[in-house]
């Protein structure tokens, strides 16, 4: 029999419960399921591709994955020559609300184009996770609201960390310095 293998690319950064709902739910789609954490430098990360994979291994360790062999891997190619070169026939992607559908159909339809024999699986946001963004979470976390509703704790102990780095003025200094280099 034929393993089915999956791609669910992200940033990541955080992961959240959303994320988690979704991989947790695709190992009943596919056998093994890639978690491509998208480097993405564009996007301004808080965190590191590094430190973003290893916040995904530490948050899947706890997870039943139904059978289904999971892993993390980064990736900064295009989403399809990834996919290809994990050998995926299905690509997971998480919709949250009717504004998520637009992009993600139109980016459907181009990795259609560039390669039919692979499909896209949109899976729906669980409604406890709906609302759920990184972004919004980065948001909450650094304006000292409480997160743990949305994020491992884990995850909640990497932001903290990582704000109170940006707060504290000598290591504001030392990158204002690096900037000037």
């Amino acid at each position: 029999m034929t393993k089915r293998i999956g791609v669910y690319p992200g940033t990541f950064d955080p992961v959240t419960n959303g994320h988690m709902d979704i991989i947790q739910r695709a190992t009943k789609v596919v056998d093994h399921l890639i978690v491509g954490v998208a480097r993405n430098a564009g996007k301004g990360p808080l965190f590191s591709t590094e430190e973003r994979v290893e916040m995904v291994r530490e948050d899947i360790a706890g997870l039943r994955p139904n059978g289904t062999h999971i892993e993390v891997r980064p990736f900064e190619s295009l989403l399809m020559h990834f996919a290809i070169d994990m050998n995926a026939s299905v690509i997971i992607r998480g919709l949250r609300a009717v504004s998520d559908f637009e992009y993600e159909f139109q980016m459907a339809g181009m990795n259609a184009r560039l390669n039919p024999k692979v499909e896209t699986v949109f899976l729906m946001a669980s409604d406890r996770h709906q609302f759920i963004s990184s972004r919004f979470v980065k948001e909450i976390g650094r304006l000292g609201g409480d997160i743990t509703h949305f994020v491992s704790a884990r995850v909640a102990e990497h932001l903290a960390q990582r704000f109170a780095q940006l707060s504290d003025p000598e290591d504001q200094a030392k990158r204002i310095q690096t900037f000037k280099a």
